[in-house]
């Protein structure tokens, strides 16, 4: 069975491709708990449980802003969990203003799933 960092290393290859879709169908367990700061535009809470609403979740995100720069630093590995601080250039697309948007992603995994993911940012 894949360890923790095996699916740190897998899950970051994806996002730095640009597959985040694939890399969430793939790595994310059933059950997946998303945890944001605050609820979202959109109606989007700040918690959601089941890969069905974290797919949505991010779905609403990509349907309001592009992602034109992407920088990851990590995995960084400690036990079950595994940290990636993230850089991006986004856009709106309805306004198209562009804005730097910096987070740091939390990651449980546990049988080789994403079980919660939680983010950090102002």
């Amino acid at each position: 069975m894949p360890t923790t960092a095996d699916v740190a290393r897998a899950y970051t290859a994806l996002l730095r491709r640009g597959a985040f879709v694939a890399a969430g169908d793939r790595f994310r367990a059933a059950d997946v708990k998303s945890i944001e700061p605050r609820a979202l535009p959109g109606g989007t809470a700040a918690e959601v449980t089941g890969i069905v609403e974290a797919r949505a979740k991010n779905a609403r995100w990509s349907a309001v802003q592009r992602i034109d720069d992407l920088t990851i630093d990590g995995p960084f590995v400690t036990g079950n969990q595994f940290a990636l601080f993230i850089d991006m250039m986004i856009t709106n697309r309805a306004s198209g203003e562009a804005r730097p948007f910096t987070e740091i992603a939390v990651f449980t995994v546990c049988d080789a799933k994403i079980t919660e993911e939680r983010y950090f940012y102002e």
